[in-house]
């Protein structure tokens, strides 16, 4: 647990009733997609090296320079509170170098962790407004998350890229490049939320408040007009709902996203906070760093690979459903499709007679 003596660096760390982490790898509470695309970039030998060399138009000196001079710097003097939550996490999640953190002016509520060389953290004053100190809490260990994860330079050039692919626009084949990759990041960096998501659990240790600060992401700060019972059923609803149709709006809807929707988020988190991994991380037993550098790359992506082949078939959603269906050579595929989009609805069929076989003199539905 926390217990406010000085450890790397930090003194006088706030006396939390908070279970501690000492050495816990990101490998821990990273979503498996998320995780074996890190695992494998991490493995290519100068990889980093050869990154930074191809960002280096990436003006993160500027951005720097930006924040200290247009935003207020969280410290002891300033923002006082804020500090000793960012101070908390770092020592719960035991990241040694305290990333500077930033407030700036902006009514949107919002958060991001960026930085090549040294991750900084900046919140909207639109987020510190609108959630309580335990929310906040979340998402501060949700930053910190992304820190530890190095998350951070990828997120820095999604961004780069997003401002680029708009000044480009106009080149119709370099504007199309540049959003090819732009939409593979956003693919990674959706999975990434979902794995800082699992950080911030482990910052708080109260799974109300992070449920509670989704809740007021989706709906404001209007928290005794919602519920979260009501809200993880949104999120069944999402994906169980209507027919194959809606799963391509539903694919069209988040391929600009940046963040998974937070319906989706809060029942991802919900599930994973009943799981045996996050028990046997609240338990002391999880991944440490220092046995990083013996993680096997194809060890990683048979894991993630297991878990989307668990996720296919365990979903309700109709394209899931339909891609099962495939593999498993349903017999009555060919009538679905015959009867069209209507066909691949959530619901299973029903034993008994097809609509088809009915005599249409009687009531139907």
């Amino acid at each position: 647990m926390s217990d406010g003596h000085e450890h790397n660096g930090h003194e006088n760390v706030p006396s939390r009733q908070r279970r501690r982490f000492p050495e816990i790898s990101s490998r821990a509470y990273e979503h498996p997609a998320d995780r074996s695309a890190l695992v494998a970039l991490r493995k290519l030998s100068g990889f980093d090296t050869v990154f930074k060399a191809l960002s280096g138009l990436l003006p993160e000196r500027s951005l720097r320079l930006l924040f200290l001079s247009d935003s207020v710097r969280v410290s002891e003097q300033q923002f006082a509170d804020l500090n000793d939550m960012l101070r908390d996490a770092c020592y719960i999640l035991d990241l040694e170098k305290v990333p500077p953190m930033y407030v700036n002016q902006d009514p949107v509520p919002n958060a991001m962790c960026i930085g090549l060389d040294e991750p900084i953290i900046v919140v909207t004053t639109g987020l510190v407004e609108l959630l309580d100190e335990e929310e906040m809490r979340a998402v501060i260990g949700h930053e910190v998350g992304h820190a530890l994860s190095g998350h951070s330079v990828y997120r820095t050039i999604l961004l780069f890229l997003t401002s680029l692919a708009v000044r480009v626009a106009w080149i119709p084949l370099g504007n199309l490049a540049i959003m090819a990759i732009v939409t593979a990041l956003r693919e990674w960096f959706r999975k990434s939320e979902l794995s800082a998501d699992r950080a911030g659990l482990l910052v708080g240790q109260d799974l109300q408040a992070s449920m509670r600060g989704l809740m007021k992401l989706a709906g404001g700060h209007h928290l005794h007009q919602m519920n979260v019972d009501a809200f993880l059923k949104q999120a069944e609803e999402y994906e169980a709902g209507g027919d194959l149709r809606d799963s391509v709006l539903k694919i069209l809807n988040v391929l600009p996203r940046s963040h998974p929707f937070t319906t989706v988020r809060a029942a991802e988190l919900k599930k994973w906070s009943e799981s045996r991994d996050y028990q046997r991380i609240m338990d002391g037993h999880y991944p440490r760093r220092s046995e990083d550098k013996d993680t096997s790359v194809s060890g990683s992506f048979r894991e993630s690979a297991s878990h989307y082949a668990t996720h296919v078939k365990s979903s309700k959603d109709p394209l899931m459903k339909l891609v099962t269906d495939i593999a498993g050579g349903a017999g009555d595929l060919g009538g679905r499709v015959r009867r069209g989009f209507g066909g691949f609805t959530s619901a299973p069929p029903k034993d008994g007679p097809r609509r088809d076989d009915r005599d249409d003199s009687g009531t139907g539905d």
